[in-house]
């Protein structure tokens, strides 16, 4: 059975029904992904976190791990089942893998006869490693989407990104048990990845710990979204999901909808941070905001980059790289003269109003994907979903009957 508005028609062949694997049949599709070629990244726990490593086998997965979160708090916990994805947004999203932290752009050496300059060889992706991707979240395919329209669709395209996003085989996965600072079903990019929205993906999961009435088997309805995705499963001889399987997933997905720990009111949100350019408000966040930075570095969207000189300690070596910047720093303004945005109130005004509002003059969406990573990992505990509210509540016409007499 093919559920329902899941799986679109693929190039050249019908539309493709759900398989279910196990958790044998999972490590099966690593191993496939590992011959191939590919490095995998997937969620792994360190350091007291889940994180995306490079992984080789189910056991690295973070099973029988999940988290809270709420501002400015993460922790993990035990959880009660075995489940491999029974968490929520991870430290980081997909972004480091396809637009690192630092890139060389180019590297010089002096020789005996002057000095030679060579450029990285990004262009075709023939030196760069494949990625595949485990356990995509919806909200972070969304965000990739996202960079796959502002790295590539510009004048001067990211080469680099456009490669490595070019080789990639994605697996997806449906988010199960949201934390307390998710709102992607407000931003409308999850908890399930959908064909169409966002990033193109391969493969993706929901999983499943109950089974028919006595078994309690572990598996994974996997939904078919590329040739290449239906071929592999072809070859570890993956099986077509039972329709109670396929209900058993659509519940899965539609639960978490409505565990979301926060709500963001996207209605005229646009026109309403546009208007409150001069709100007293920001003053107010201000006086909380530390800008640091944190919700750039982890926000899965955020493009920002400036470029570093650098040289080695013999001198013969020089050298640019590329480092995430963040509209934060109060260099990031910097023009001849001196500095556009001076004050914190500036920055974070800037932050939020390009993030929620500007982003969609520029790029047709808005540059928020309800991952709640910059609420989470905000030392001071800001929560970009109170302010918006706050921004709503302040701009709302008083009440002439709630006065007094």
């Amino acid at each position: 059975m093919t559920r329902e508005g899941a799986t679109a028609d693929l190039p050249g062949s019908p539309p493709e029904p759900d398989r279910v694997i196990d958790v044998p049949g999972l490590q099966a599709l690593l191993d496939r992904l590992v011959a191939r070629g590919y490095t995998v990244i997937g969620p792994t726990v360190r350091s007291g976190a889940i994180v995306n490593a490079p992984i080789r086998s189910v056991e690295e997965l973070p099973r029988g791990w999940g988290d809270e979160q709420d501002a400015g708090r993460y922790r993990l916990r035990r959880r009660e089942d075995e489940a491999l994805f029974g968490f929520a947004a991870g430290a980081q999203s997909a972004k480091p893998v396809f637009f690192p932290a630092e890139e060389v752009l180019w590297r010089g050496r002096r020789s005996g006869e002057g000095f030679e300059v060579a450029a990285p060889e990004a262009g075709d992706g023939a030196d760069l490693p494949p990625y595949a991707l485990l356990g995509v979240r919806s909200c972070d395919l969304s965000a990739i989407g996202i960079h796959d329209v502002v790295l590539t669709g510009r004048a001067h395209a990211d080469v680099a990104y456009a490669a490595r996003r070019s080789a990639a085989f994605v697996v997806a996965v449906t988010c199960s048990d949201p934390s307390g600072t998710c709102f992607c079903a407000s931003t409308g990019t999850g908890p399930r990845p959908e064909r169409g929205r966002g990033a193109s993906y391969d493969l993706s999961l929901t999983e499943l710990l109950g089974g028919p009435p006595g078994t309690g088997t572990h598996r994974f309805v996997v939904e078919v979204a590329s040739d290449r995705g239906a071929e592999l499963l072809d070859e570890i001889g993956a099986r077509a999901a039972p329709a109670d399987d396929v209900a058993a997933g659509d519940r899965v997905a539609a639960d978490a909808a409505g565990w979301m720990g926060r709500h963001l009111d996207t209605d005229g949100l646009k026109e309403l941070l546009y208007d409150a350019a001069e709100s007293p408000l920001w003053d107010d966040v201000a006086t909380r905001c530390l800008a640091c930075g944190n919700c750039t570095a982890v926000c899965p969207t955020c493009f920002c980059t400036t470029v570093e000189d650098v040289t080695d300690l013999t001198g013969d070596v020089a050298g640019r790289d590329r480092v995430w910047d963040s509209c934060f720093d109060a260099d990031h303004s910097w023009i001849h003269g001196g500095t556009v945005r001076a004050s914190t109130k500036a920055r974070y005004r800037q932050w939020m109003t390009h993030k929620l509002a500007s982003w969609v003059d520029q790029f047709g969406t808005s540059g928020c994907v309800g991952c709640g990573r910059c609420v989470t990992w905000c030392p001071a505990a800001i929560d970009i979903t109170a302010e918006a509210a706050a921004l709503r509540l302040a701009a709302e016409p008083a009440d002439p009957t709630s006065g007094g007499s």
